[in-house]
Formats: structure tokens, C-alpha cells, sequence
């Protein structure tokens, strides 16, 4: 009996060291660095919660809300033209469309029902316009301030180890995305403790990679970060207006055009393009511009540098501090007018000036969109796969509309729709049904065009057959 009890009096001596053996393996996980422990509700835990929230912006030409995005694919209709957009790709689409036309007013029309995806990665269904309306309301409005951070982002996967001061869990997690990590802070309780494996890698909006060796410099980069970019909540696609942007077309921009105003200007939250309203801007080929208000002069420089969406303008006015920064050029619009839009943040500069595409000798090739909203056309040749069927469209007189409606009009007025994509240079008709002029339904390519003749051309992609159809202005 006696050595049972020494046996037993050992087990449990036994059992007591273990415990205190693992007590202290936990003590010493608690003591780990305080860079590199992680608490809830902390700022830089709360950084990249904001870091890796869903961002609703990618899709704004579409929903018109940077706090939510639609799931796709889905499909729409824009500008009487029925789109199914299943990738970015298909943004552009859009943007083409509403681009091609100045003075139309761009309708959108989304196709219900449809699955939104909400900032913290949530998904609903929407059934009906008045449902989705009341998701948008939400949001903020364009390019005003929301919680995302889209100038950085953090390079997956990264691993942290977990330790909860109530229930005594190690776990160890591997985060691979936005989701998970959005998912992993959200759920974080006062009384765990989270060590952060390091180093980790951010992604700043330029590509730039650069690496946190503790939270401290983790909290730094994204605090920085912050309001490093344009975050493109406006309610176009992507801030791809610059992608072929060059320096060079921008000095021609700016040198060949004279006496630009200013358009817009804003400049943290207050807007101040009034203040401005009789000031008139000069860009010189070697780095100065001269703004003059009636008699008054003022000098400055401007710089230029970078490529495509990258590009920086410094501009340094003497007596106009309101428009000193370090600018990036969002745009380049050249048309009916010129228009150069800068962009810092929040903050926006726009110069526009009357001269048209070109410079300021008023030269410069009109659009095919202008150029088909002035006058009545008739199809003076149209060949199908070779045969000759002008004849069915003799007597026909097409009218095109800023609006994106194009008229056949035979002494029978049949509607259709039209749009013009600039970047792909087609043209898209469509009369719907109608049993003659659907035989011009198609998206045709632009082999040349003047103020008085646009030649086109459709390959099948099927059986590889070639119509072509000239238009005559009358």
C-alpha cells in the first residue's frame, strides 16, 4: 500500500512539473516582442483590416458604389447596348461606349437579379432596382472618403501564431488573401494575442515592394500609404484613361492649346475652381507658365515625368499656391475641347481650353461620332459576302443622334442604336428585328472615314464571309 502511494504521490509530482513546463512554454509566448504581437483594436491591426477590405471601386461604372461590387458575371445594358460582363475587361467595354459620344447622356441598366459583395466580402442577393438602390445609398459618394486602403497591399501568404489568454489555444493560421485576413482581424478578441512572422511584403500603388520587419514598421508603411494614390472612386473604369499617356503628348497638349482656365479645382475638400474663374494659363516648351487675370501676371514652372498612368506634373506658382503639388495626370481629353486632369488623392486640378485635338491651330481630325451627327447619311454601297445589295437600302436616310439612337427613315422611321469604340475603332449598329436593316446589325470595323464618307468592314468569325458597307453624307 505504501509504494502504491509513492507511486501514485510521483505520478501527480509528475503531472504538476509538465504543467508548470507548459506554463512556462506559454509564458514565454506571451513575452514575445511587443513589435511583433498584434492586438485587437489596435491602429495598425485596424490599418490592415482597412488594407485588406473588399474593394467596391473596380466596378463603379457599373454600381456607382465603392463600398460594394457586383459578383459576375452579370449582365447590362448600356446605352441600348446589352453587355454580358463576365471580366474587367468588359469595364472597358462600357467606358468605350459611354466615351464615344461627348454631348449623350450615358444610361446604365442592370439586368436583376444579382449577388453583391460587401466590403467585409458579405454576399446578398439583390432581386429588384429599389433593393440595390438602398445598398448604394450606403456608400459614400464619388470620391469622397471611405474606410478602404487601395494604395497598398499586402503580398500573401504571411503566418501568425495565436494565443488566447482564456481558453490557453496555440494555434498557428496561414492568411493567402484579402478575405481570410479581413476575416482573421474581424474575429480577433481582446484576449488573444497574435505574433506576426516576419518580415512581411506591402505592394504600394506603383508596384514598388517594400518590407515591414515589425508592426512598427508595418503601421508606419500603411499610415503612410494612406493617401499615396488616387484611389479611383470616381465612376469610370479604372484610371485607365492614361494608359498610352506619354510626356511628350502631354507637352504637346499643354504648349499647343492657349489661355486654358481652370475647369475644376479642389483642394482639401473645398472647391475653389470660382476663385479662378478669370484666370488664364500659358504652358511654355521650356518649363515656365504664365497665368495672367487682367492686368496682373504670375510666373511658375512645370515638370513632367513617368510614363502611362504614372505620370507626375510639379507645377510651382509664384503667388497661386493652390496649385502647387506634385500632380498625376488621371486624363488626357481631346475632342471638341481639351481637357488635362490632375489628380492628387482627394485633391483635383483640371485645365481646359477651346482649342480642339491637335494644338491650338484649330487643326486635328474630328471623331467618327462627330462626324455622324452632322447630316443625313444613305448607304451608297453595300456588298454581302461579295454580293451587291445596295439596292435594298436605296431608298433609306440614317440620322444619328448624340443620344446613341441612329433613324432609318425610308417614309417608315425605324429606330435603332449606334455607338462608336475609339480604342478598338468599330462601329456598332443594331435596328433590332426589322427584317431589312438588321442585315446592317453588326460591329464593324472602320477602314477610313472623312466628313463625308466612312468605309466599313465585318469579317465573319465563323465562315470567315466579308461584307462591307460604305455610308455617303447627302
Amino acid at each position: 500500500m505504501k509504494k502504491a502511494m509513492k507511486y501514485l504521490s510521483l505520478f501527480f509530482i509528475g503531472i504538476l512539473l509538465l504543467n508548470v513546463s507548459c506554463r512556462q512554454e506559454e509564458s514565454e509566448f506571451i513575452e514575445a516582442p511587443p513589435e511583433e504581437t498584434l492586438k485587437a483594436n489596435s491602429n495598425v491591426a485596424t490599418l490592415l483590416s482597412r488594407t485588406s477590405m473588399n474593394d467596391g471601386s473596380e466596378d463603379n461604372i457599373i454600381d456607382r458604389a465603392s463600398c460594394l461590387k457586383v459578383k459576375l458575371p452579370v449582365t447590362i445594358i448600356a446605352n441600348g447596348i446589352e453587355i454580358n460582363v463576365v471580366s474587367e475587361d468588359d469595364f472597358e467595354t462600357i467606358e468605350e461606349i459611354f466615351d464615344a459620344l461627348e454631348d449623350d447622356q450615358d444610361l446604365l441598366e442592370i439586368i436583376f437579379p444579382i449577388t453583391i459583395i460587401l466590403n467585409d466580402f458579405e454576399e446578398i442577393v439583390v432581386n429588384d432596382l429599389s433593393e440595390f438602390n438602398t445598398y448604394v445609398a450606403s456608400c459614400p459618394g464619388e470620391n469622397e472618403f471611405d474606410d478602404d486602403i487601395e494604395c497598398a497591399d499586402i503580398k500573401y501568404p504571411i503566418t501568425a501564431s495565436v494565443f488566447n489568454s482564456q481558453n490557453e489555444v496555440i494555434d498557428t493560421v496561414t492568411i493567402t488573401d484579402d478575405a481570410t485576413l479581413y476575416a482573421f482581424l474581424d474575429e480577433l478578441e481582446d484576449s488573444d494575442i497574435v505574433n506576426i512572422n516576419f518580415p512581411i511584403t506591402v505592394i504600394l500603388f506603383d508596384g514598388t515592394e517594400v518590407e515591414a520587419s515589425n508592426l512598427d514598421d508595418l503601421e508606419t508603411i500603411l499610415d503612410n500609404a494612406e493617401d499615396d494614390c488616387d484611389e479611383d472612386d470616381d465612376y469610370d473604369y479604372n484610371d485607365d484613361d492614361c494608359d498610352n499617356c506619354t510626356t511628350q503628348q502631354l507637352s504637346d497638349v499643354l504648349t499647343g492649346c492657349t489661355d486654358w482656365i481652370v475647369d475644376k479645382l479642389e483642394r482639401n475638400d473645398q472647391n475653389l475652381e470660382d476663385m479662378y474663374t478669370a484666370y488664364r494659363f500659358n504652358f511654355q516648351n521650356d518649363g515656365t507658365v504664365i497665368a495672367t487675370e487682367g492686368a496682373n501676371t504670375y510666373n511658375g514652372t512645370w515638370t513632367s515625368s513617368g510614363s502611362a498612368n504614372n505620370i507626375s506634373v510639379q507645377i510651382d506658382m509664384t503667388d497661386l499656391s493652390d496649385f502647387n503639388a506634385v500632380w498625376n495626370l488621371h486624363e488626357i481629353e481631346e475632342g471638341g475641347e481639351t481637357e488635362v486632369d490632375l489628380r492628387l488623392g482627394d485633391d483635383r486640378l483640371e485645365f481646359e481650353s477651346s482649342c480642339t485635338t491637335g494644338g491650338g491651330d484649330g487643326g486635328g481630325e474630328s471623331t467618327l461620332g462627330n462626324i455622324l451627327v452632322d447630316g443625313s447619311w444613305i448607304v451608297s454601297s453595300y456588298l454581302d459576302d461579295g454580293i451587291d445589295e445596295t439596292a435594298t437600302f436605296t431608298n433609306y436616310s440614317f440620322n444619328f443622334d448624340v443620344s446613341g439612337t441612329v433613324e432609318a427613315n425610308d417614309g417608315i422611321p425605324v429606330t435603332g442604336t449606334w455607338s462608336f469604340l475609339e480604342s478598338s475603332n468599330k462601329l456598332i449598329l443594331n435596328f433590332g428585328t426589322d427584317i431589312t436593316l438588321e442585315e446592317l446589325n453588326d460591329d464593324w470595323d472602320v477602314v477610313t472615314s472623312t466628313d463625308t464618307q466612312v468605309d466599313l468592314i465585318s469579317v465573319s468569325g465563323g465562315d470567315g464571309t466579308t461584307d462591307t458597307l460604305i455610308l455617303t453624307k447627302q
